[in-house]
C-alpha cells in the first residue's frame, strides 16, 4: 500500500494511492488517524482498516493524484537519522576509506520539503548538491534489536534527497550544519509499506537525475550497512520510536566529486528514483528574501 500526505486548504490529510488517484482517508475512514505518524502508532490493524476503507471508498472520497499539493510523508518525526559513506564507491570519491562503522548524523524537520515543492538554494552558498537515498520508516519501538529481527521494526520506505550545502558541510568535522539548511531535504512522494518491497528494500535500482541526466545509478544492495544492520546498530545506542526516519546514504556520482563540480541551481529539476518506491521530483529555486 502507498500512503500519501497532502494539503487540503491548509489542512494536512492522508490518502491511499490507487493508480493515478487517491482515496482521502478523512472521508473514507474518518475514525482513522489523519497523518502517517498516527497510523503507524496504531499498528497493523490501522493499516488494514485503511486498505479496506480505500477498497470500499465511494467516488466522493476519490481525487486525482495530479491535483494534489504534496506534503512530506512525515513532517514532525522524533528523529531523522542519516548515514554517511554507506556506499563504498561514494566513500572513495570523497577520499574516505571504507568505513567499519556508519557515519551517523541528524537532520531536522525544518529541512524537509515535499515532492513537487522547491528545494531552496540558500542565500549563504551556491554549493547545493544532490544525494539519492532510501528512507526507512520505523514502525515499532526498537531497543537492543538483533539484526535478524530488525526488519520487523520497519513499517515502510520512501525516497529522500539529502540535499547538502557542501562548503558549510566542510566548515567543521561534524556534517550537521551543511545538512540542515531550510528546505533542502526532499522527501516523498509517498510512503510504501514494507510488504510491497523485497526485505530491507534490497536489490532496487536507485538513481538521481538532474534535468533528465542520470547522475547517480546504483542498487540498494550496494549499501555497506543495510537496513536491518542499521536498525540493530542504532538500537544498541538509543530507542527507535514509531515514525523515526532512517536515511540510508547515497551512492557515487554526487556533484561535488565531479570535475568541474556540478551544483544545483534555480531552474533545475532534480529527481530521485527508486525502483518499486517512486520518483521524488523537486524544482530548485533561490531562497526567497524575507
Amino acid at each position: 500500500m502507498r500512503l500519501v500526505a497532502f494539503d487540503d486548504a491548509g489542512t494536512a490529510k492522508l490518502g491511499v494511492v490507487q493508480g493515478e488517484a487517491i482515496v482521502d482517508l478523512a472521508r473514507a475512514a474518518p475514525d482513522l488517524p489523519r497523518d502517517l505518524a498516527g497510523l503507524i502508532r496504531k499498528g497493523a490493524a490501522a493499516f488494514a482498516a485503511a486498505a479496506e476503507a480505500a477498497r470500499k471508498a465511494k467516488a466522493d472520497a476519490t481525487r486525482s493524484l495530479a491535483s494534489l499539493r504534496f506534503r512530506p510523508p512525515l513532517e514532525t518525526a522524533g528523529k531523522i537519522i542519516c548515514l554517511g559513506l554507506n556506499y563504498v564507491d561514494h566513500a572513495a570519491e570523497g577520499g574516505h576509506a571504507k568505513p567499519s562503522y556508519p557515519s551517523f548524523f541528524l537532520r531536522c524537520s525544518s529541512s524537509l520539503v515535499a515532492h513537487g515543492e522547491a528545494i531552496w538554494r540558500p542565500r549563504a552558498s551556491t554549493q547545493l548538491d544532490y544525494e539519492a537515498e532510501l528512507a526507512a520508516i520505523v514502525g515499532r519501538t526498537a531497543r537492543h534489536v538483533k539484526a535478524a529481527d530488525a526488519l520487523g521494526y520497519v513499517a515502510g520506505y520512501s525516497c529522500f534527497n539529502d540535499g547538502s550545502i557542501r562548503d558549510y558541510q566542510r566548515k567543521t568535522t561534524q556534517w550537521t550544519i551543511g545538512k540542515n539548511f531550510d528546505r533542502t531535504g526532499g522527501f516523498g512522494p509517498w510512503f510504501v509499506t514494507a510488504d510491497e518491497l523485497p526485505p530491507g528494500a534490497a536489490g532496487l535500482s536507485i538513481q538521481s537525475r538532474l534535468n533528465g541526466t542520470v547522475m547517480q545509478n546504483a542498487d540498494t544492495s550496494d549499501m555497506l550497512f543495510p537496513v536491518a544492520e542499521t536498525v540493530a546498530l542504532l538500537s544498541e545506542c538509543m530507542t527507535l520510536e514509531p515514525g523515526d526516519i532512517l536515511v540510508m546514504g547515497t551512492p557515487a556520482g554526487v556533484g561535488y566529486a565531479r570535475k568541474p563540480p556540478v551544483w544545483m541551481k534555480p531552474g533545475d529539476t532534480i529527481e530521485i528514483a527508486i525502483e518499486g518506491v517512486g520518483i521524488l521530483s523537486n524544482p530548485i529555486a533561490d531562497e526567497p528574501a524575507r
